[in-house]
This record gives structure tokens, sequence and C-alpha cells, in this order.
């Protein structure tokens, strides 16, 4: 009886896991300040989940770019945006949140730095 109370938990856990990652799927969008006080800037991620790996893309409005190193562990999210910077290289944002329902809330950290530090950034699934 014991074992099976133990084989039964360890299902319900990993059905658990199996359900939020597959909960995060679809497109969200978020809007950052325009550079100087411009425009907002809307930013289009969208995520598809395979197990505890995730994919997608992620379009600040110059086109998409994929994500790399993507992991979903229960409501925690993680990913990585590779950008190309021409001659002054490649600068890598390191995203890493949460999954609540329909909003997804990230902190983003670049390599190398950019003004400010860290920022924060709270996307809403687009319906």
């Amino acid at each position: 009886m014991k074992n099976r109370l133990v084989l039964f938990c360890a299902l319900l856990a990993l059905t658990s896991m199996v359900t939020f990652a597959a909960a995060i799927d679809g497109k969200y969008t978020a809007e950052t300040p325009g550079r100087g006080g411009g425009a907002p800037t809307t930013n289009t991620l969208t995520l598809k989940a395979d197990g505890a790996n995730l994919t997608g893309s992620l379009d600040g409005g110059r086109g998409p770019t994929d994500i790399s190193e993507g992991k979903i562990d229960g409501m925690n999210v993680t990913f990585k945006v590779v950008q190309d910077l021409g001659d002054k290289g490649k600068r890598t944002s390191t995203y890493t949140g949460m999954l609540m329902g329909d909003d997804l809330k990230l902190t983003v950290t670049r390599e190398p730095a950019g003004k400010g530090g860290p920022q924060e950034m709270a996307f809403k699934r687009a319906k």
C-alpha cells in the first residue's frame, strides 16, 4: 500500500510538470518604454514547450530572434537571446522568471551589461 502511494505521488508530480510546460505554449506581448521618451515598443514572445525544453522567438520590432537554452521547471522559466550587433560583437540577454496563468514575469540581464542593470518585463498572453 505504501509503495502504491509513493508511485501515485510521483506520477502526480510528473503530470503537474508536463501540464505547466504545455500551459506556456503560445504568444505573449509586453510593452517597453521607447528610447529618449519615444513611443513604446511592443515585444512579442512566442514559446513552445517540449517537456522541460523551451523553444521560440522574441521580436522587439526588428524581426524575430530565436531563443536558446530555454527551460521550464514547474512555473520557472529561463532562456537566452543572442543578438548580433555587427562590428560591436554579440549581446546575450538572459531571461528568468515565472509563469502565473496568462502572465509571464521576467527579469532580463545583458552581457555585456548595458545601462541601468537588470530590466523587469511583464508579458501577457496574446488573445
